[in-house]
């Protein structure tokens, strides 16, 4: 049995999943515009994440902490405040002249702040247990062999890996820097609100 059409599926619902504006996308984008290498490490983090709940959702924990309300509820709360956090830090800098581009609230003091950033983001984001948990479950076949387990977490962490750091490019790349040190205030004010609005609605969802 050929079990390329089901990685090829899976594949492709990771990559809309990662295309979708989200926590994982403001931490990586809002890194990269402060600077290139931040925004890598940090979607590094996020791909990290994204593998580390795939390979738990392999031996079924993705579905059993979503079923565990109080885990699921605690984990829930912890993203939101760390969102709510990011998104008060980005609201702070708007205090800071225009120009001053790597002085943004946005980026970390280190390499190893940038890429804890995106792996938190990604493990405090509750919805990762039941989407990987469902992608397995119903996008792979029953019974499949483990080496098939292994190669979903593989594609996995490889669409996340590569969406992510052409993310942290494109938003460090000299143009956009440029139109961003111009409008700084404007991006950081929107990035920083839309946080705050994305740990509140993750606080209130059941």
């Amino acid at each position: 049995m050929s079990y390329i059409p089901h990685l090829a599926l899976v594949a492709g619902v990771m990559l809309l999943a990662c295309a979708s504006p989200g926590p994982d996308l403001m931490a990586v984008t809002s890194q990269a515009l402060a600077r290139r290498r931040a925004g890598l490490l940090a979607a590094c983090g996020i791909a990290t994440s994204h593998a580390l709940w795939a390979t738990l959702a392999i031996f079924g924990l993705g579905l059993i902490l979503a079923q565990l309300a109080w885990l699921y509820g605690a984990i829930r709360v912890a993203g939101a405040l760390y969102l709510v956090y990011l998104g008060i830090r980005m609201l702070a800098g708007l205090r800071q002249p225009a120009g001053t581009l790597d002085a943004s609230a946005a980026a970390p003091t280190s390499a190893s702040g940038a890429y804890r950033r995106g792996l938190f983001v990604g493990l405090t984001n509750p919805k990762g247990a039941a989407f990987f948990g469902g992608l397995f479950v119903t996008v792979l076949p029953a019974h499949a062999p483990l080496w098939v387990h292994a190669m979903t977490v593989a594609v996995v962490s490889l669409v996340s890996l590569g969406w992510f750091n052409a993310m942290a490019i494109v938003f460090s790349m000299q143009r956009v820097q440029h139109g961003y040190g111009r409008i700084r205030k404007i991006v950081d004010g929107a990035m920083g609100t839309i946080l705050i609005a994305l740990g509140a609605k993750l606080a209130l969802d059941r």
